[in-house]
């Protein structure tokens, strides 16, 4: 028996993991009062840009949902890149003022629409954080390769399925 996996059901997973990828975080500031940085909160801005791209994606067209898969892909790309640089070099800076995290969120005005979600209160340095003993930022890498190997595979599969039908 063959299990057939549809394009929508994978988009929907996707979407789900990076709103549960949040709410995680969310629950990390507010209940363990983990505090976030300005790389994190960038953080949660492409995990939600990603759930919104692959809801989209779930419910359009085959051609336009090539192109929302393709963008929510390069948010997960774009993804590890800020969760790499926030462990790598963030984590070493006292203060992340004027860091591209912080002109990007602040430029979007994010702290403004939803500061109980976008506003960072501690520099890169206190965020650095562990959980069973890997920092968070190594979570939100693993999160995000998990998310662009799942886009990945569907934007593929999608390819496949438009070339087979002609």
């Amino acid at each position: 028996m063959r299990i057939r996996i549809r394009i929508p059901q994978v988009l929907t997973i996707v979407a789900l993991l990076a709103i549960a990828a949040v709410a995680l975080a969310v629950t990390a500031q507010y209940v363990f009062d983990m505090q976030p940085c300005p790389w994190c909160v960038l953080q949660r801005f492409i995990y939600i840009v990603i759930a919104v791209l692959a809801l989209l994606g779930a419910f359009l067209s085959r051609s336009a949902r090539r192109v929302a898969i393709g963008l929510a892909l390069l948010g997960a790309l774009s993804g590890i890149a800020s969760a790499l640089y926030q462990q790598l070099a963030a984590v070493n800076e006292n203060s992340c003022d004027l860091s591209l995290a912080e002109r990007i969120t602040t430029g979007l005005h994010l702290d403004r629409i939803l500061p109980q979600l976008f506003i960072a209160y501690a520099s890169c340095a206190d965020a650095a954080v562990s959980v069973l003993h890997i920092p968070f930022a190594v979570w939100s890498c693993a999160m995000y390769a998990v998310l662009a190997l799942l886009l990945a595979w569907t934007l593929r599969t999608s390819m496949k399925a438009s070339r087979s039908s002609y």
